[in-house]
């Protein structure tokens, strides 16, 4: 069993680095090698996917256009359409017989995006996964418990082989069954949780009502993807659970966990920018921002062999910080998505993000970290509707006290938003708790 003071203690030792030669390379010998890497995509796409020869013959680019790395920014960009009109393998830039792992998206609004890996890929998605597990703290000592659920979803398994990679021990427990997954960390002495945000509340919340104290665990540190998270919920994790939680990015149509994840310093995501050219866009016009702009992350793949991706439209919103991190790796860091482009909710014509909401409500205390944002129509007018959970104090409080409490969040939300809010209180323990992805939006409005 670990105390608080040596868990925290933990930021106070030397950053490890996996790589240090790829991952502390300067800027002129990163850029090179990025212009060489992406000149052997853009002809491998052109030659083997024909999806790419029509879209660069309609761009009038070719690979040989290619000159300089801002070259980039001429050639097409690839949209999840784009893999849907092509399923399952039309996307595919080298045979079946290469192809040793298949996994997908879950296809919730149709068809799902097919993606697939040679021997090679699977080799470089553990070595990636394997860098931004060592920057996130974990070690060969460790013991790594996975409650992402094991499937064609991605991030189960590039966690898995990355930690094996590192020479930690696994446990593949995947996800549900909340009370024996805290038996399993409890027995197994997991010291590392590997989980969504949303599910290691609810871990949270199941460990508090068996009355079980965190610091009885050996756990050290979460790694937590698969979903935008505020620094409030970091916050409220690392409180309850006695963690370092850090912050980590993949998406299955470039690669899976592995693409960007935060060091012990926690400033952003470090990109491997070796493998991967990001941009900034505005999402509406597709042009190219300036260093430090917000904006819509895009990615291009440099070293992928069964599945490049040139200029792929993520919809995740975020900024990139290309100044020095204090843990010696030199590439370009991207902040906490604060939300996707396509996900971004319009309210009577104001942009608003969850995470916004979010950071309001993990800020008052006796908000439950449970809330979902209920959108409707009346008339010709939109309303969104902010139901929280709070504890009981809260909810069974006079009427004029809880009046209060409302009207005090509902004005913090129209100065945090610039668009007004109702709040209605739930009851504790009313919301549904979630294994996997929360789902925090109900949209009311028709068509």
């Amino acid at each position: 069993m670990l105390s608080s003071r040596t868990k925290m203690n933990l930021f106070k030792q030397p950053q490890r680095i996996w790589d240090p030669v790829n991952e502390c390379l300067d800027r002129d010998s990163l850029e090179l090698l990025q212009l060489s890497r992406l000149r052997s995509t853009l002809e491998n796409v052109y030659r083997n996917v024909p999806c790419y020869q029509v879209k660069f013959g309609e761009a009038a680019v070719g690979p040989e256009d290619l000159r300089q790395l801002s070259d980039l920014a001429h050639f097409p960009f690839t949209t999840k359409e784009d893999l849907r009109l092509n399923y399952p393998y039309g996307m595919f830039a080298v045979p079946m017989r290469e192809v040793v792992r298949i996994h997908s998206s879950s296809g919730t609004t149709g068809k799902p995006t097919v993606v697939g890996y040679t021997r090679q890929d699977l080799n470089t998605w553990s070595e990636l996964a394997a860098r931004f597990m060592t920057a996130a703290g974990v070690t060969e000592d460790d013991i790594v418990h996975i409650a992402f659920g094991y499937g064609l979803f991605t991030g189960a398994f590039g966690l898995h082989y990355g930690a094996e990679r590192l020479g930690a021990s696994v446990i593949p427990m995947s996800s549900g069954n909340t009370d024996k997954q805290i038996m399993i960390m409890q027995d197994y002495r997991s010291t590392a949780l590997v989980c969504t945000p949303s599910y290691a509340l609810t871990l949270a919340d199941r460990m508090e009502r068996l009355g079980i104290d965190p610091a009885s665990l050996n756990l050290r540190f979460g790694l937590f993807g698969a979903e935008p998270w505020s620094e409030e919920m970091r916050r409220e994790i690392e409180t309850r659970l006695q963690i370092i939680a850090t912050d980590n990015f993949g998406l299955s149509e470039v690669m899976g966990p592995g693409i960007a994840g935060e060091c012990l310093h926690r400033c952003g995501m470090h990109i491997f920018e070796d493998h991967f050219i990001p941009e900034i866009i505005d999402p509406d016009t597709g042009k190219v921002l300036p260093p430090g702009s917000r904006g819509e992350l895009v990615l291009t793949s440099l070293t992928k062999e069964a599945f490049p991706m040139v200029r792929y439209r993520t919809r995740d919103i975020t900024r990139l910080h290309y100044e020095p991190c204090a843990c010696g790796r030199t590439h370009v860091r991207m902040e906490k998505t604060m939300g996707r482009s396509d996900d971004m909710l319009i309210i009577k014509g104001v942009n608003v993000f969850p995470t916004q909401i979010e950071e309001v409500l993990f800020q008052v205390e006796g908000c439950e970290p449970h809330y979902q944002l209920v959108l409707d129509r009346v008339g010709a007018m939109d309303t969104l509707e902010v139901q929280v959970e709070v504890n009981e104090r809260i909810f069974f409080d006079e009427m004029k006290k809880q009046r209060g409490f409302v009207d005090m969040l509902e004005k913090r939300l129209v100065s945090a938003l610039g668009v007004g809010a109702k709040v209605k209180l739930v009851e504790p323990s009313s919301m549904p708790r979630h294994e996997g992805k929360a789902n925090r939006i109900v949209d009311r409005r028709k068509p």
